[in-house]
């Protein structure tokens, strides 16, 4: 026998009945779930590890390094990156160029089954925007202390007195996330900008 422990171990996102047959291994699909990931629950880091790769493009684009996904039904629906300087609009944040492409891609204003992954904890403005779309899960990385609106200076998303309240994890990849912003602003500060 090649196994010492179940052989399920080794698969455990599909769906299998398995049959030994002398030497060979035999493997049956239950289902088609192997290209469907909405039954599936995957760790908040892998999400996050993409609204990363957008904090990295923003970075490489000269902008602070903050990035965003939106998903829905275990895809992601929106990714973006902070554009301020690019497009010259103070309203450019990653998660709120990521709230209209998401607005987009459902065809409605309201984003109430999606979850945000984010690597700063949002802004005033992004947390607006975030209760405005209905959005019942927020999730960030690094802390804000300078203008974070969801736990550092206000509790935007958890006021009792709005119409709207989400549910939030904070700390994911926290370390990745702010290391991203602490490189960019060195390397900016020694270049005399910032």
């Amino acid at each position: 026998m090649l196994f010492s422990t179940s052989p399920l171990a080794f698969f455990p996102l599909l769906d299998f009945d398995i049959q030994f047959t002398s030497h060979f291994l035999h493997f049956e699909l239950k289902s088609d779930r192997t290209n469907n990931m909405d039954n599936i629950a995957v760790p908040h880091d892998y999400w996050m590890q993409k609204a990363l790769a957008e904090a990295q493009q923003a970075a490489s684009e000269d902008e602070v390094p903050v990035g965003a996904v939106i998903v829905l039904d275990g895809r992601v629906i929106a990714s973006a990156h902070n554009q301020r300087e690019q497009l010259h609009d103070p309203t450019a944040h990653a998660e709120m160029i990521a709230i209209t492409q998401a607005t987009e891609s459902v065809g409605d204003w309201r984003l109430e089954r999606c979850t945000l992954y984010v690597t700063l904890e949002p802004c005033p403005m992004c947390s607006g925007a975030i209760l405005q779309a209905r959005i019942p899960k927020v999730v960030y990385g690094a802390s804000d202390p300078k203008a974070g609106a969801v736990d550092s200076l206000f509790q935007l998303l958890n006021d009792s007195r709005l119409n709207h309240e989400c549910e939030v994890t904070s700390g994911i990849m926290a370390q990745e996330c702010g290391g991203i912003l602490t490189e960019f602003f060195r390397r900016q500060r020694a270049l005399g900008k910032k």
